[in-house]
């Protein structure tokens, strides 16, 4: 089935594919090669993912595709990351039975769920996991946030759910002023009900959004983790210890580069590490 949208300033044509729960899910292809599903993390859609996708499909058939709650795809209540999960198993199905995964941000642990899962799944890079460093007072704080962000949502207060989230990635208030009322900032108040689904896959609440061992032990795959020697240091330290908990894991730290990297320098290493 194939539809035309305008996701921002582009009118693209999507397919969809249904999940378990009946779940519509829309997605995009790019390239040729083995399939490679890519999954973007908080306040991303298939729309922001879109010039990374494209990237990787110099390398292979990549799919681009809106998570639950986004874009053009649908949402069906009450949410659990197991239904993410599905529609990861739904796309992986569509594409032939087997897939690489990509994750960025809590996508990548959307991703290694996904993984731990037993989903028929090659290879995996997860691109900067966001999980809390090891101490206290960051886990209290993850906790604060998933609590804070579910009771906004529970009110509908979308833009200041939006406002808590761009404060805890350390965005300025002069910065949030200024995308207030923009389009942008339209667009990212309607994704903000899926900043809770983030702060699911990231165990904010249960885990105080620590590395997930439990799930990292039932891993059966070799993965990669990437992180950008820009990011705070508490990343390069949390990707190192989710490295050494995965089979066959590896830590691979982007010299000059922070949370975002430029598709044309990303591709190619994430190219690197799924073709082992």
């Amino acid at each position: 089935m194939t539809r035309s949208s305008l996701s921002g300033l582009t009118c693209m044509t999507y397919r969809t594919v249904t999940s378990a729960d009946g779940t519509s899910i829309a997605y995009e292809v790019f390239g040729a090669g083995p399939p490679l599903i890519a999954v973007c993390g908080a306040t991303c859609d298939r729309a922001l993912m879109r010039p990374t996708a494209q990237a990787l499909g110099e390398h292979f058939t990549t799919v681009d595709y809106d998570r639950r709650g986004r874009g053009d795809s649908g949402d069906t209540l009450p949410y659990a990351v197991e239904r993410e999960i599905e529609d990861i198993a739904a796309l992986i199905d569509r594409v032939g039975g087997r897939a690489h995964l990509y994750g960025h941000s809590s996508g990548a642990g959307l991703v290694l769920h996904a993984v731990a899962a037993g989903l028929p799944v090659d290879r995996f890079v997860l691109h900067d996991p966001p999980y809390s460093p090891d101490d206290e007072s960051a886990r209290e704080e993850a906790r604060r946030y998933g609590q804070t962000i579910r009771s906004l949502l529970a009110q509908d207060e979308r833009a200041d759910a939006l406002e808590t989230f761009c404060r805890l990635t350390g965005m300025p208030d002069e910065v949030i002023d200024g995308m207030r009322g923009t389009h942008r900032w339209a667009e990212l108040t309607a994704l903000a009900p899926t900043l809770a689904y983030d702060s699911a896959v990231m165990g904010d609440i249960e885990r105080g959004g620590e590395v997930p061992e439990d799930v990292a032990a039932r891993v059966p795959r070799p993965g990669v983790v990437l992180v950008g020697d820009e990011n705070p240091p508490f990343m390069a330290e949390v990707g190192r210890r989710l490295a050494q908990l995965l089979p066959e894991g590896r830590h691979h730290v982007i010299a000059g580069h922070g949370h975002v990297v430029p598709p044309d320098v990303l591709a190619p290493v994430v190219a690197e590490h799924l073709r082992g």
